[in-house]
């Protein structure tokens, strides 16, 4: 069940981010009510297109739990996950996704593609996406807009 707090934590890492000059977007994963990772976009500090802030999220929550299995988990993010993100969070059970903003350009949760379609895997993450929408589109149409005037 969505909790708006593990979100603005999200929202908290997005903006953090975005004072580095990485694409604001933050993740967070919970297991029995309380948060057991996070991450933050990297690909710019460590020069690595896979640094999302969903992957480094789901690295730390497997340390966290001792095994790559994040059955029980939540993870909450800014953004709509892309397809590297979707099939990393398939692959590593966790149980459902909360997310922002929608990503026309490369969303697979529905926008572009829908990795999490019911059946298609052989794992299924319940996905929901829309929280708190306006407040992590802003920050990503910010950032660029700032981008784009430098």
């Amino acid at each position: 069940m969505f909790q708006e707090e593990f979100m603005k934590r999200a929202i908290e890492l997005a903006k953090e981010c975005a004072k580095r000059d990485e694409v604001p977007v933050g993740a967070v994963i919970v297991k029995d009510g309380k948060v057991i990772s996070v991450g933050e976009n990297q690909k710019e500090r460590e020069g690595c297109a896979t640094r999302h802030a969903e992957i480094v999220a789901i690295e730390g929550a497997t340390k966290a739990v001792g095994n790559w299995w994040l059955e029980g988990c939540e993870l909450y993010c800014t953004l709509e996950p892309c397809a590297m993100c979707a099939g990393a969070m398939i692959n590593s059970r966790i149980d459902s996704l909360y997310f922002g903003a929608y990503d026309q350009k490369a969303g697979a949760a529905g926008s572009k593609v829908n990795l999490f379609e019911a059946g298609l895997f052989n794992h299924d993450v319940k996905v929901s996406g829309g929280y708190m929408k306006e407040e992590c589109a802003l920050l990503l149409s910010e950032f660029f807009e700032k981008k784009r005037k430098r």
